[in-house]
C-alpha cells in the first residue's frame, strides 16, 4: 500500500484563519520553531485521549492554527456522536473513539483517519489512567489496567502507525509522559512504573527509527491548570465531563485518576501513601501551569524542525526532575568508591606496578619456551615446505 503526503501553506502562526490570537509562548530557538522565517505547513494530527483537558486544549490549538485533526475519545467514557459534534461541518476535523488497550481498536481508528485525511503527520498520545493508593492496596486488576492503558496503549499506537511512517520516511510522535516517569511518588507506585516503562520505550525507539526520519518526543507536564474549560461547541463541557470530580461505584475520580479508599494501615492523616491525594486536594484548580499555553507549545513541537527528546512543561516539572537528577548524582558520588573495590592483594601502594612486572616476566618466559613462536620470522623455504607436506 502506498501513501501520499499532502501539505499546503497556512497563515502566519500569530493568527488563525478566524483571526484568533494565541498565547505568547514559544519553544527555544534551538528547535527552529514556527516563525516568520520558518513558516508552517498544514499538518494532520491524530490525538488519542482527546477528551482529557490536555488533549482537548491540544485539539483546539491545532484546529485554530488551521491544521487537520482526528480527535480520538475514550470508548468507555465518550460517544462517537459527542466526539463528532465538536466541529460540525468542518472538513478539517474528524471525531472517533477507541480503547487504546485493544490493538485492533487502535488499528481501526488509524485506518479510518488515514482513509479520511489521506495522510497522518503527527500522533499525540494524551491518553492515560492512574490509581491513587498505596501499592499494597491496589489489586492486580487495577495495576494491570494502568499498564494496559499507559504502556501497552502507547505501544499499540506506535505499532499500528510505525509501518506507515517508515514507508513515507516521515512522522512524529508526541507522547505525554509525566514527572512520575522520572521520580517515584508515594501513592502512585504502579502509575509511576507505567510511566518509567514509557520513558524507556521511547528513549530506546529513538535510535531505532531515526534513520527513517521519524521523531519522538516525551512531553513531561507538571501540574496543569485546567483553564480551557469551555467546549469547542458549547459552554459547560467541563462540568458535563464525567472525568472531572465524578463519583463512580468504586471511588472518586480526579481527572484520569481514581482515588482508592485506603486500608487501615495507610489511613492516617499523615501517611506517606496519601501524599498524592493530599497534593491534589491542596492544589485543587490552582495548578501553576496553563493547559492552554502548554497546548500551544505542543503544537509548535509538532511543527518545529528539531524536536527534543523531552519537553518539560511547567516549573514543577523542571524543578522536581532537576532535584531528582541532582540527588542521583550526589548518591553516585557518595558511594562510587564501593562500586570499584581494589583487587585482593593490591591494596598496598605500588603493588599494582609489581603485579604488572611479574606478569610481563611470565609472558616472556612462556614465549621463550614455545618453539616457532611469533617472534621468529618464517622464511619462504619454510612456507614452501609446509605447503609441500600438506599436498
Amino acid at each position: 500500500m502506498s501513501y501520499r503526503n499532502n501539505s499546503s501553506p497556512i497563515q502566519d502562526v500569530a493568527t488563525s484563519p478566524a483571526g484568533l490570537s494565541f498565547p505568547n509562548v514559544q519553544l527555544p530557538a534551538s528547535t527552529d520553531p514556527p516563525s516568520a522565517t520558518n513558516p508552517t505547513k498544514q499538518q494532520t494530527w491524530l490525538v488519542f485521549g482527546a477528551s482529557g483537558h490536555m488533549g482537548l486544549s491540544l485539539v483546539k490549538s491545532a484546529m485554530s492554527h488551521g491544521d487537520k485533526v482526528c480527535a480520538v475519545g475514550r470508548q468507555l467514557e465518550d460517544t462517537l456522536s459527542s466526539m463528532k459534534s465538536w466541529y460540525l461541518d468542518n472538513p478539517n476535523y474528524m471525531g472517533l473513539v477507541c480503547d487504546v488497550r485493544i490493538q485492533h481498536s487502535v488499528q481501526r481508528v488509524f485506518e479510518q483517519a488515514l482513509q479520511y485525511f489521506l495522510d497522518v503527520d503527527i500522533i499525540a498520545v494524551c491518553s492515560g489512567y492512574g490509581v491513587i493508593g498505596s501499592c499494597e492496596d491496589q489489586d492486580e486488576y487495577e495495576i494491570r489496567n494502568q499498564f494496559e492503558t499507559n504502556f501497552m496503549g502507547t505501544l499499540n499506537i506506535i505499532q499500528a502507525s510505525l509501518p506507515y511512517f517508515r514507508e513515507r520516511e516521515a512522522g512524529r510522535y508526541l507522547i505525554f509522559s509525566s514527572t512520575s516517569g522520572a521520580l517515584g511518588v508515594p501513592g502512585l507506585g504502579p502509575y509511576c512504573a507505567t510511566k518509567y516503562a514509557v520513558e524507556g520505550l521511547v528513549e530506546s525507539m529513538l535510535y531505532e527509527v531515526d534513520s527513517f526520519n521519524i521523531k519522538l518526543t516525551l512531553v513531561i507536564a507538571g501540574h496543569m491548570r485546567r483553564d480551557d474549560r469551555l467546549s469547542v461547541t458549547s459552554p459547560g463541557w467541563y462540568s458535563q465531563n464525567p472525568m472531572n470530580g465524578a463519583h463512580t461505584a468504586s471511588g472518586k475520580k480526579f481527572q484520569h485518576f481514581r482515588i482508592l479508599k485506603p486500608s487501615e494501615h495507610y489511613a492516617s492523616q499523615d501517611a506517606p501513601a496519601s501524599h498524592a491525594q493530599r497534593m491534589l486536594q491542596w492544589i485543587g484548580d490552582n495548578q501553576p501551569t496553563s493547559a492552554v499555553k502548554a497546548a500551544e507549545l505542543v503544537w509548535q513541537l509538532g511543527h518545529c524542525t528539531f524536536p527534543p527528546l523531552r519537553l518539560l512543561l511547567g516549573t514543577f516539572a523542571v524543578d522536581s526532575i532537576r532535584d531528582r537528577l541532582k540527588s542521583i548524582i550526589e548518591e553516585i558520588e557518595d558511594w562510587k568508591e564501593l562500586h570499584f573495590p581494589p583487587v585482593e592483594g593490591m591494596e598496598i601502594e605500588g603493588a599494582e606496578d609489581e603485579f604488572d612486572q611479574q606478569r610481563e616476566g611470565a609472558d616472556e618466559e612462556q614465549t621463550e619456551e614455545l618453539p616457532g613462536s611469533v617472534n621468529e620470522q618464517a622464511t619462504d623455504d619454510d612456507v614452501r615446505e609446509v605447503y609441500t607436506d600438506r599436498s
